[in-house]
């Protein structure tokens, strides 16, 4: 009789070690919840410690890349893997036909960075709970953010952009930056927005065809060049930080 060979395994923090190169926001917690939430179902050894094969970071990676890169809620995510346990022939969730909607106008692409000049970013439109499972944040930090005007919604949904600030909140608490600190991250945004308000004036005031397309044109490319000196001092400043 031959002998199965046994399937490889790995702990919790292998299975992290593996998913942190896409994911690095993802954390054990993460991991926990997800399987709390009746997602994933790793094996236990006798003294209760998780023990992960490679299906199992295959799974936990269609997960986290569902709900990042496709804003799916879990519950979605979950009855889709279910079905495919069972052994079920499914479309993915995103294979539905999606419903026309209006072309975006949107500046700020969903992973928080600045949409190119004449780059479309998706026009989003997420409830409460598929921005939380999307943002893997809290009801109490969502709360906070709509306090400090960080995260509005339009009428009962949330945009690509709440999704941005919500989900980078959520990374930044981990390092202990909390939303009261964001409060002058906000502020210097509303003085960049003034400053590009300022520009396309001139523009959107012009009599005639083409106008707010070139309007649009020159907000998306200025909120791009002020998100570059952004970012440049920032790195100046922290290399002038750490060489001390």
């Amino acid at each position: 009789m031959s002998v199965q060979p046994a399937r490889r395994t790995m702990t919790i923090g292998d299975a992290l070690a593996l998913l942190r190169p896409d994911f690095p926001d993802v954390t054990v917690s993460k991991i926990r919840f997800l399987e709390a939430e009746g997602l994933i179902e790793p094996q236990r050894t006798p003294s209760g410690y998780r023990k992960f094969t490679p299906a199992d970071v295959d799974r936990l990676r269609f997960i986290l890349s569902a709900q990042r890169d496709r804003y799916l809620p879990l519950r979605v995510i979950k009855e889709y893997l279910q079905a495919r346990d069972r052994g079920e022939e499914v479309d993915p969730p995103w294979a539905a036909p999606a419903r026309p909607a209006r072309a975006p106008r949107r500046l700020v692409a969903a992973d928080g960075a600045a949409a190119a000049p004449g780059e479309d970013v998706p026009d989003v439109r997420l409830t409460r709970r598929q921005l939380l499972d999307g943002a893997a944040a809290d009801e109490e930090l969502l709360a906070e953010l709509e306090d400090a005007g960080l995260v509005r919604r339009t009428g009962r949904h949330y945009g690509a952009e709440a999704l941005a600030v919500t989900r980078a909140a959520a990374a930044l608490g981990r390092h202990g930056v909390q939303v009261r600190h964001l409060r002058a991250v906000k502020a210097a945004a509303d003085r960049e927005l003034g400053l590009i308000e300022q520009a396309v004036a001139p523009l959107l005031r012009r009599r005639g065809p083409g106008g707010p397309e070139e309007a649009e044109r020159t907000a998306r490319a200025i909120a791009d060049l002020l998100a570059r000196v952004h970012a440049a001092l920032v790195c100046a400043g922290l290399r002038e930080t750490l060489d001390r």
